[in-house]
């Protein structure tokens, strides 16, 4: 007890560890020199400056001395015990200076030091250990032995006694050292697995760390183009509306000017009669002889030359049209905006859309096919197709015609009046004969969304992948990326929804499929073909 009083007078009052080059007051108390500076910093000001262990005042800033001694004492403990920070256990018997402990004694419930170890008993009695401040858990709590057992069946530490007159008397027991090295083995096979089993997840996130770093490749190379596409579409709706706009100018300029110039002639004309009028004061003369002396007044009663002519021209204006070609400037305008809806598809390497068939000779024969082959319905009335190997015999089913076996498509499906039914794509050599698995899903050879009453869910393999909540539409868009090894279903309300994504790698060619349980499904879109 006397090393721990020791060592509390090695210890700062203000930052309570062992002193770094400590400094003395006047009134003879010490502290670590940037200790003290601190707490006479925060006193400037105050009027005086005081010890923070005594409270002595002074009214100038206290002069610091190194305390020489207190240094070296400092200095020379931490040289020859620089160990004591790493356990903080000390020797038991060294009552002057803090020694750390190197060993401590289980029997003797003491740590010693190297000096005292030498001396100290070597019986088997005395257990040393690392040291350590709970030797009070090393001995058994009924006998006040030390624990050397293990019982197996009671899972506990237990003393000798125990074992031969205890509660523990007849059990399987180990020793420590035993019993120690079979757990510690259970934990290395345990580790093993942590570490398998980190493993694979640091493989699974850095897969998808390198899946993440694709996408946003792609992603930004994507971007570029895009806004590449758009700054060209831009520029070019910029140039089209200047066309439209010069074209709509230059027909108003020409009709302005030719109706301007009717007008100036209809102007003269109007003059002209106006000027005629002023001369009739013949009329209001009431003396005869004057009336019929004056000149001849023929020419001013010519007054219906011309007038026909622009007449009729007047009319023409008017009622056949001079007037804005509106059909020219809309043809102007549907040209450079189809021109530019071209330039988008090959800019994104889009194909024309194509219609997507359906196969009647692999129609069941309780399906009708419309006649524009898009359009499935199940049907009470057997038809009377041959039975080929190509045919469903079972399951109301029917393949399309077109195979896709490269590139992406997308088709879209009307379900608004199947309440009951399937669409997918499969391959050619799914089976066709009977049995469940040559349903839609139920096989490895196709993928499919399935509808009914209660909600929908997709399949493959006979492995369901439910989707909450319902469709939302009637419409379902199917998008095969045959390259990329992916079929995706989405929902097409606004915004489209995205359903599920299957992900393999595709081994023979795709044909969409359809399953009708009532009702009847239609294909509402055509396919497209993507190359980018």
């Amino acid at each position: 007890m006397a090393s721990a009083e020791v060592r509390q007078e090695l210890n700062c009052s203000i930052c309570l560890e062992m002193y770094k080059y400590p400094v003395m007051l006047s009134c003879g108390h010490n502290f670590c020199r940037v200790c003290i500076d601190r707490v006479l910093d925060t006193q400037k000001g105050s009027g005086g400056y005081s010890c923070p262990q005594c409270r002595k005042r002074s009214r100038r800033r206290p002069t610091l001395q190194r305390n020489i001694t207190l240094c070296n004492i400092v200095e020379t403990l931490r040289s020859t015990h620089p160990d004591q920070k790493k356990t903080g256990i000390f020797c038991t018997y060294c009552i002057y200076y803090l020694v750390p402990a190197v060993k401590s004694c289980l029997m003797c419930e003491a740590s010693l030091c190297n000096n005292h170890l030498r001396v100290h008993s070597q019986s088997p009695e005395h257990v040393l250990t690392d040291p350590t401040t709970s030797m009070e858990k090393r001995k058994c709590s009924i006998h006040r032995e030390l624990l050397k057992y293990y019982c197996t069946e009671d899972s506990a530490c237990i003393c000798v006694s125990c074992s031969l007159a205890g509660e523990h008397r007849g059990h399987k027991v180990e020793t420590l050292d035993e019993a120690s090295e079979k757990k510690k083995q259970k934990l290395r096979n345990v580790l093993q697995k942590l570490i398998a089993k980190r493993k694979e997840i640091e493989q699974r996130v850095q897969s998808l760390q390198e899946l993440k770093g694709k996408v946003q490749e792609k992603s930004a190379g994507l971007t570029e183009r895009v806004t590449a596409l758009f700054i060209e579409l831009r520029r070019h709706l910029e140039d089209l509306e200047k066309t439209v706009l010069r074209n709509i100018s230059n027909q108003v300029e020409r009709i302005s000017q030719s109706l301007s110039n009717l007008i100036d002639q209809l102007e003269i004309k109007k003059e002209d009669l106006s000027r005629k009028m002023e001369d009739m004061e013949l009329c209001n003369m009431t003396d005869p002889l004057t009336v019929l002396q004056e000149s001849d007044t023929g020419d001013l009663c010519d007054t219906e030359e011309g007038d026909d002519e622009d007449r009729e021209r007047h009319d023409r204006l008017l009622h056949e049209g001079e007037d804005l070609d509106v059909s020219r400037i809309s043809h102007t305008l549907h040209t450079g905006l189809s021109d530019m809806i071209k330039g988008v598809n090959v800019f994104f390497y889009i194909q024309e859309a194509s219609d997507i068939l359906l196969d009647v000779n692999t129609a069941h024969n309780n399906l009708q096919i419309s006649d524009d082959m898009k359009t499935v319905s199940r049907s009470d009335i057997k038809q009377n197709r041959p039975q080929t190997p190509e045919r469903f015999q079972l399951w109301f089913q029917v393949l399309s015609s077109q195979r896709f076996s490269s590139g992406r498509h997308y088709w879209d499906v009307d379900v608004s009046e199947a309440e009951d039914c399937m669409i997918g794509m499969c391959y050619p050599s799914i089976e066709r004969g009977g049995g469940v698995q040559t349903v839609i899903g139920h096989n490895n050879k196709s993928w499919g969304l399935h509808r009914y009453r209660g909600g929908c869910y997709l399949l493959h393999d006979d492995k369901p992948i439910m989707i909450y909540p319902d469709l939302s539409s009637n419409r379902v868009r199917i998008d095969v990326d045959y390259e990329a090894g992916q079929l995706s279903f989405y929902d097409l309300c606004d915004p489209i929804r995205h359903l599920h994504t299957f992900t393999t790698t595709f081994t023979e060619p795709l044909h969409a499929v359809l399953y009708v349980g009532n009702g009847h499904i239609k294909i509402s879109g055509r396919v497209r073909r993507f190359l980018i």
